[in-house]
């Protein structure tokens, strides 16, 4: 295998590719198969991996490497180089986290910030056993049962306490409905 690489990388021949090709192609799949990759995924990685073989083959060092450890060493590299492309999805221009902020209004800001004043005015007027529900419900996204055990109290106290809680924020912001809600 060693004088058709060889050839290959001297005289671009395409018999000895051929040659090459039919006998390392099954092998290199099944050992890309082994290492770990299904499917299209192993097709796509051997197909670079011998296109990487025939444009590479003048590199070939004989007194260096034998041709299947050198096609070997080609299969692993590209079999690392598609888990590193998997692992790290192309960029797309379009994706929403790119896309800059819609420019917010002199009057849509003012809005926001006298309801956040409200909403932070209505809070504080929670008892303190209401308010810390209230946060490791919505701002922590804890569940109910999982309060409950934090606190060391039943699940029925703790969906007690949100419920009062919003009863009083609902009436609270309902009173300011028409100025900003």
């Amino acid at each position: 295998m060693t004088a058709y690489l060889v050839a290959v990388g001297e005289r671009r021949d395409r018999a000895a590719f051929a040659v090459i090709f039919r006998y390392f192609a099954p092998r290199v799949k099944s050992y890309l198969l082994g290492i770990g990759g299904g499917g299209s995924k192993v097709d796509e990685c051997v197909q670079e991996t011998f296109a990487a073989v025939w444009s590479k083959a003048h590199m070939f060092d004989p007194a260096r490497a034998s041709a299947s450890t050198w096609i070997f060493r080609i299969a692993r590299n590209q079999r690392i180089d598609a888990f590193r492309r998997e692992r790290r999805p192309e960029f797309d221009p379009d994706d929403p986290a790119f896309t800059p902020a819609k420019e917010v209004d002199g009057e849509e800001a003012f809005t926001a910030r006298e309801r956040t004043e409200l909403v932070s005015e209505a809070m504080a007027e929670l008892s303190e056993e209401q308010r810390e529900v209230l946060r490791l419900s919505f701002f922590e996204d804890i569940s109910h049962d999982a309060i409950a055990r934090r606190l060391d109290v039943p699940i029925g106290t703790v969906k007690s306490r949100i419920r009062l809680a919003y009863g009083h924020l609902r009436a609270r912001l309902e009173a300011h409905s028409g100025a900003l809600l």
